[in-house]
């Protein structure tokens, strides 16, 4: 069977993955079946058809699996979403709609040679700052829960640092392809434009008062440094760099002391002061108060959950009893819904995702293939782990996205842009493989 065909049949399971999905939610919340909640599955399944059927013309070759594993995530995402708040499942399908456009354009694009974004690497890398401090500038920056990572023109919002981690990466994978043998002998000279990034991370995260951008930048950075030197020390010195600086930042800004905080002591058994009301009260029912009910509602699900639409996710108000549930808490609403089996088992499609990613940058042929698709793997995974080990307490709590399953539209459009990314180089080395033999 051809890799395309492979392709095919996969997103055809996906497709009958994503009607039970749906029809799982509508018969919890309206006790039947509706021909309405099956036309959201039998849209999303024609939407990946027609990806399918681009990947098809402009890469042939590329590998089967990664674009049906992207499916399958997005279809998770609108599933939960769309049980969560159906204006918002629409929304967040609009904004996959465009991540396939994206996805396709960039195939088409960029199906000849790729690797002519390797000749513009410096736009890139200032590109990539650029959009990395533009929540700062007056008038179109946002600060939302605390951290300033959102731009606005009229009534659209984005975070421009997620099509910023992908202009890093290129760059990345460009200057350090050029420069990776020199930077293993260490001449400090060549350490000048990788020492601004260790720079700039420090200051997006003082600035815009998020551990979390600041954490998933330089690790992206670290890793690709790792790739191509294969010098543990540098990362051993790296890695020190960002404690001392963390350090510094938890000192000076009153945000993210705050978040270690929740994350080392989230309940109190006394009555500490809180900012939101400007009383004494419970760490748990202020400042922790997410990350505690998110705990929580993990707990309920147990091993085998309560099943899709039976969660409990409401108060006897109506409001919801988790604020910002289908973005930085969709995990919780997932693990309460599915249960311990069901989220390990997302969890193992993150895995299978990054583990075809690292076996596309292995078979790739040149530097700047390797380092590009080992750094959108890395960054897509790193992500994941971010955002999932804030929820289950394993690091501090940051507010980034769990890819391509949380609500929201730029972290759908730059993901799309990482699935493209790797499937253009998986077809340049198959078949390069296939003319080799």
């Amino acid at each position: 069977m051809s890799n395309r065909n492979r392709e095919l049949l996969y997103l055809i399971v996906v497709g009958l993955l994503t009607a039970t999905g749906f029809a799982s939610v509508y018969i919890a919340d309206q006790s039947r079946i509706s021909g309405g909640s099956l036309a959201y599955a039998l849209f999303f399944f024609a939407l990946f058809l027609a990806a399918h059927l681009v990947a098809r013309f402009a890469v042939p070759h590329a590998d089967p699996y990664v674009l049906p594993i992207a499916a399958l995530l997005a279809a998770v995402g609108v599933t939960e979403i769309y049980r969560l708040g159906p204006k918002d499942a629409f929304r967040q399908g609009t904004w996959v709609v465009i991540g396939v456009v994206v996805f396709a354009l960039a195939l088409l694009g960029l199906r000849r040679d790729y690797r002519v974004l390797e000749n513009y690497k410096y736009l890139f890398g200032l590109g990539a700052i650029g959009l990395l401090f533009m929540p700062l500038l007056p008038g179109i920056g946002l600060s939302v829960n605390g951290s300033r990572l959102w731009v606005h023109f009229g009534p659209l919002r984005f975070q421009p640092g997620e099509l910023g981690k992908i202009a890093l990466i290129v760059f990345l994978a460009a200057y350090l392809r050029e420069k990776r043998e020199v930077l293993a002998v260490g001449r400090l000279k060549d350490w000048g434009p990788l020492l601004v990034i260790w720079g700039m991370a420090m200051l997006v995260l003082f600035a815009t008062d998020d551990l979390g951008s600041g954490l998933l930048f330089y690790g992206i950075f670290l890793g690709m440094l790792y790739v191509a030197t294969a010098r543990i020390a540098f990362i051993a010195a790296g890695v020190g760099l960002f404690l001392a600086g963390s350090v510094a930042v938890y000192q000076t800004t009153p945000h993210v002391r705050e978040r270690v905080l929740n994350w080392i002591q989230p309940w109190t058994t006394h009555k500490i002061f809180c900012p939101l009301s400007g009383a004494p009260a419970l760490r748990q029912d202020c400042q922790s108060y997410q990350e505690v009910q998110s705990l929580y509602s993990i707990a309920h699900g147990g091993l085998g959950g309560t099943g899709l639409g039976s969660g409990t996710f409401l108060n006897a108000s109506g409001g919801q009893i988790i604020p910002d549930l289908n973005t930085d808490f969709i995990y919780s609403a997932l693990a309460q819904e599915l249960g311990l089996i069901g989220v390990a088992g997302l969890l193992l499609v993150y895995m299978v995702f990054t583990l075809r990613g690292f076996r596309v940058a292995i078979f790739a042929r040149d530097g700047f293939s390797k380092l590009l698709a080992a750094g959108l793997t890395f960054g897509f995974a790193f992500q994941a782990f971010i955002i999932v080990g804030g929820i289950l307490r394993v690091i501090p709590l940051t507010g980034i996205t769990l890819p391509l399953v949380s609500y929201g539209g730029s972290s759908i459009l730059a993901n799309f842009l990482v699935l493209a990314g790797l499937m253009l180089v998986s077809n340049r080395a198959n078949a390069e493989l296939a003319g080799a033999t």
